[in-house]
């Protein structure tokens, strides 16, 4: 069975056949979703995604992109949502230089270091979101040492991703890690100990090869784990065990 680690089952793409989507998880394979917030709306449907579904998970947080709106109060929110028995992890949070439009770096910096405190005050991990901004989110986590997370869709080097591991953190791939162009993750995936991988899809985005273009769902977590494995030189079967092991232990399910 397989853990998709990321997948936002919140977004409008599923409106026509979410029930459908996640009811059919389980016997397609997937044993486990984590669906992660970007915001108060989507991460008050992730929880109740999570309360409705046995095997869907939440994770409660302001998305870079989507920080903009952040008050000292909507923390508050968080909390109490973060405090629900099936809220695994703060996320999706951290840090998007790529596009201009987004809110402003230091006020990113700001919202991205009160979630790392709320996460330090709950003993929950973080889900983080780096896009060009790999320095700066080192910075982050190194002033936190007592928050562990993992960096979703990851898009660094293999020297950060050795630097993050020696510092206690995940890292988890897409689809994106069975695209032609991805030498730069498969090298990151190369450099990481088994135990510290975790698979996802990014759902709906990002669907891997050779599903590419379209809408992306749970279902197609195996062809990230089937290259994963061919990377790391173990069967699919021997990848699937470890990775799901790696995100059961690192979001504490049972």
């Amino acid at each position: 069975m397989l853990f998709d680690t990321h997948a936002h089952y919140d977004d409008p793409k599923f409106d026509a056949d979410r029930d459908t989507v996640l009811a059919s998880l389980p016997d397609q394979g997937v044993s486990l979703v984590v669906n992660p917030g970007c915001d108060l709306p989507s991460s008050r449907t992730a929880a109740a995604l999570a309360e409705r579904w046995p095997h869907v998970y939440a994770a409660a947080g302001y998305h870079p992109e989507n920080c903009a709106p952040c008050r000292e109060e909507d923390l508050d929110v968080l909390r109490d949502l973060l405090k629900r028995p099936k809220a695994v992890a703060v996320g999706e949070i951290g840090l998007d230089y790529y596009w201009e439009e987004n809110p402003p770096r230091a006020f990113q910096q700001k919202v991205f270091r009160d979630q790392m405190a709320l996460a330090e005050e709950l003993d929950l991990p973080v889900i983080v979101h780096d896009r060009e901004a790999h320095a700066d989110s080192l910075a982050v986590v190194r002033a936190f040492p007592r928050v562990r997370g993992v960096f979703h869709c990851f898009s660094g080097s293999a020297e950060m991703a050795r630097e993050l591991v020696k510092l206690g953190w995940m890292i988890s791939f897409t689809g994106v890690l069975t695209y032609k162009n991805a030498r730069r993750a498969v090298e990151a995936a190369q450099a990481v100990p088994l135990e510290r991988l975790m698979v996802e899809t990014d759902s709906p985005y990002m669907a891997p090869v050779p599903r590419r273009g379209e809408r992306c769902d749970s279902r197609l977590v195996r062809y990230t784990c089937e290259k994963l494995a061919e990377v790391k030189g173990i069967s699919f079967e021997e990848c699937a065990r470890i990775t799901t092991e790696n995100g059961k232990r690192f979001f504490r399910i049972p």
